[in-house]
């Protein structure tokens, strides 16, 4: 069944992620992609810190694909360490980050307040962050906090393009639940296009296009006409000398032969 070979390899990419989360969780993996191809299976795997997930001579990352090739059996696989270039715009690092501080006994308020305003300095439209648990304190409620700033979707296909990561952070008194959502500075919705604007920049375009085919056929013609220019110069300086070889021949038919006198 077709089902179940999808079904299998979803499983086998939940698991690789679990393993990858343990083993780089200190390099501070995020997430992993695999590319398939004829010849190698290749595995990005994106952290914040490559140095700590290559390790010294690269030796980490030689013992990570000979395990990986050896528990799920993929044929000839290549890591490939991916450096998150801004970790404060990636929700799952963000929500990683909080976990480990709030596990570590540090106070849920100051590391939600801190996390959100590191996300708006770093150029997010949006964010969002919901915290669920025993957050009051020991004998009490559990209950959900939630910390939003900025522009955020959650309804309809457009919640693709918003960024989200969930982790838990375990403390003395319980689990605590954690869900981030972040919006990133170069993502653009639909309904926040002006139709105008689109139009006008569409015009522009159009004519743009339009206007460059007629300029490079000018410049081929120009060009044309330059390369034709010293064509015709040389034919004609060609045509100057033939007459002047023809006449230097004619001048010297023209002269008459010298007599010789006769010797007695």
């Amino acid at each position: 069944m077709i089902e179940r070979t999808f079904v299998e390899q979803g499983i086998r990419n939940i698991e690789l992620d679990k393993y990858l989360k343990s083993e780089l969780g200190r390099a501070g993996f995020t997430k992993s992609e695999i590319v398939k191809t004829p010849l190698v299976t290749r595995i990005v795997v994106n952290v914040t810190s490559p140095g700590l997930a290559i390790g010294k001579g690269g030796q980490t990352i030689r013992q990570l694909t000979e395990e990986i090739k050896i528990r799920f059996k993929i044929d000839n696989p290549q890591l490939e360490i991916r450096e998150i270039p801004t970790p404060n715009l990636d929700a799952q690092v963000v929500v990683d980050q909080m976990a480990s501080m709030i596990s570590r006994g540090f106070s849920w308020r100051s590391v939600v307040y801190r996390s959100l305003r590191n996300i708006m300095m770093a150029g997010a439209q949006g964010a969002e962050i919901i915290i669920k648990g025993v957050i009051a304190g020991k004998g009490q409620r559990k209950r959900k906090q939630r910390l939003a700033q900025g522009y955020m979707k959650k309804v309809g296909d457009q919640i693709n393009l918003v960024g989200f990561g969930k982790a838990s952070a375990r403390t003395k008194i319980g689990n605590i639940g954690l869900k981030v959502r972040i919006v990133r500075p170069e993502i653009q919705f639909p309904d926040k296009i002006d139709v105008r604007e689109y139009l006008a920049t569409k015009k522009e375009v159009e004519e743009k296009t339009k206007k460059e085919p007629k300029e490079k056929k000018e410049k081929i013609k120009e060009s044309e006409k330059k390369e034709e220019k010293p064509t015709e110069k040389k034919k004609e300086v060609k045509k100057a000398e033939k007459k002047e070889e023809e006449k230097k021949t004619e001048k010297k038919s023209e002269k008459k032969p010298a007599i010789k006198k006769e010797i007695k």
